[in-house]
């Protein structure tokens, strides 16, 4: 016994020492968490109702809404990686992430309570106004989603914390969703007292106002592993952390797929509702709902143990296409469709959990594969970027398709051939692109199975280079 315990590798019992050592405090995942809280406190309203505020609260047509949207989110989108190699290029005593909470809080809150603010000035300038101030709401986003995953890596190099902290963060995203989608409606109008812009910007504001104290306090309480050791790496290393990362592309691809889906079932679902189901009131009580989604979420660690991150992201994508097709059938009962809505809502948030958990263990790949450790701009094409361009593609397709099936928001009732583009888009597009993400995370599974050797050899190497550091400082 002792013979064996005497030939065992010092490089890998530092390795385990180094892993044992690397706990994530609960306080601290839970700060972490405020990070989505907030993020999804403003977020969430662009994304569930921007297409609706713009047609029937700004004064746009849903074209013009749609184009306007798709173009804002492309530009953003091509921000993400740019983001992300600055993330990268971020070098200060917070570390690389940590700082861009601080910077960034308050031009997310401002921007965000800008476009929801209707200026008295003529249509074409406010067709403009609309535009810039979107780009501008997105690009800040885009600055404080984008250090909220690619933060994680350096938190713990735990696997389980990590899955721990992440399903947290989501848990508590999903309370910011839910005041988000949930009250905001009602709450505009009672601020309004019957003029919907005055409302819509005085609610904003005051849930912009909530949102930068969360930030904050999550800057306060963080804190980044390894910052001193850490080095700035350029942009073509940052690309090159990319090349022959199949499981980093798959997750990219999927999560694209993902929120497409997501948001052509969003932007649709409030005119669904006023119109197809005839209760604008139902907008605000479905919504309200969503937070049944923090069941599967807090029960995703509880499903990767059984079924891998592959087959827990397969099974909630399937819950969420049965939802979906179960309130097509449903029809104009509430009760069925409600019950359609919870399934649908525990899936998709579930399987959101998934691929920001799974995002963050393509960044171990790259360093594994290529050796160069690009948090932030491989999270920000997996994470930030799929939802500015997924956001961009949904709109954009469920604005194309109500307008060729004659949606108008100026007539308070719509014709049968406008009420059948609204369902379909509403219910069955999703689907359609669902499946899209379903069948990429098939291919992942071979990825997963690769992962505890990547785990093991870099863990390896991170004690390697720690002996030598402790070497050469001697």
């Amino acid at each position: 016994m002792s013979s064996n315990a005497s030939h065992v590798d010092p490089n890998t019992a530092s390795a385990q020492a180094l892993l044992a050592d690397d706990r994530l405090p609960w306080h601290r995942k839970i700060t972490y968490g405020f990070t989505d809280m907030s993020g999804n406190l403003l977020y969430c309203i662009i994304s569930s109702y921007m297409l609706y505020f713009f047609t029937n609260v700004f004064g746009l047509s849903v074209a013009m809404a749609g184009v306007i949207s798709l173009i804002a989110r492309v530009f953003d989108a091509v921000g993400a990686p740019v983001m992300g190699i600055l993330v990268d290029h971020t070098h200060s005593k917070y570390g690389k992430n940590r700082p861009w909470f601080l910077w960034m809080s308050l031009p997310f809150a401002i921007f965000v309570w800008l476009l929801f603010t209707t200026p008295s000035i003529s249509s074409g300038a406010k067709v403009i106004y609309a535009g810039v101030m979107y780009i501008l709401a997105d690009l800040s986003y885009t600055a404080v989603s984008t250090p909220i995953t690619s933060v994680l890596p350096n938190l713990t190099s735990d696997t389980d914390g990590r899955m721990q902290a992440n399903s947290i963060r989501l848990v508590l995203g999903n309370v910011g969703n839910f005041f988000a989608v949930t009250f905001i409606i009602p709450f505009a109008g009672m601020l309004g007292g019957g003029n919907d812009q005055k409302g819509w910007s005085m609610a904003v504001g005051i849930y912009a106002i909530v949102a930068f104290i969360l930030l904050i306090i999550a800057f306060l309480d963080m804190r980044e592993k390894n910052i001193s050791s850490e080095r700035v790496i350029t942009i073509k290393e940052s690309f090159k952390a990319a090349k022959s990362n199949w499981p980093w592309v798959l997750i990219v691809t999927a999560n694209l797929a993902y929120w497409t889906a997501f948001i052509v079932r969003n932007a649709s679902m409030p005119y669904y509702f006023q119109y197809n189901m005839g209760s604008k009131g139902l907008i605000s009580f479905f919504n309200g709902f969503t937070i049944i989604q923090v069941i599967g979420m807090a029960s995703v660690p509880f499903f990767v143990k059984f079924m891998h991150k592959w087959g827990t992201t397969i099974f909630f994508l399937l819950m969420t296409m049965v939802g979906q097709a179960w309130i097509g059938f449903a029809g104009s009962n509430t009760t069925s469709a409600l019950i359609a809505w919870c399934i649908a809502c525990i899936g998709s948030g579930s399987a959101c959990t998934m691929f920001f958990a799974m995002v963050g263990d393509t960044v171990d790949f790259g360093e594994w594969k290529n050796g160069i450790r690009a948090n932030g701009f491989l999270t920000a094409i997996g994470a930030s970027f799929c939802i500015q361009m997924g956001t961009g593609f949904g709109s954009f397709i469920a604005s194309m398709i109500l307008k060729s099936f004659g949606f108008n928001a100026a007539n308070a009732t719509q014709s049968a051939h406008s009420l059948a583009g609204i369902s379909f888009t509403f219910v069955w597009v999703p689907i359609i692109i669902y499946a899209i993400s379903l069948i990429l995370m098939i291919f992942y599974r071979k990825w997963e199975n690769h992962e505890p050797v990547v785990k093991a050899d870099l863990a390896k190497r991170h004690a390697e280079d720690a002996k030598k550091a402790e070497t050469a400082n001697a």
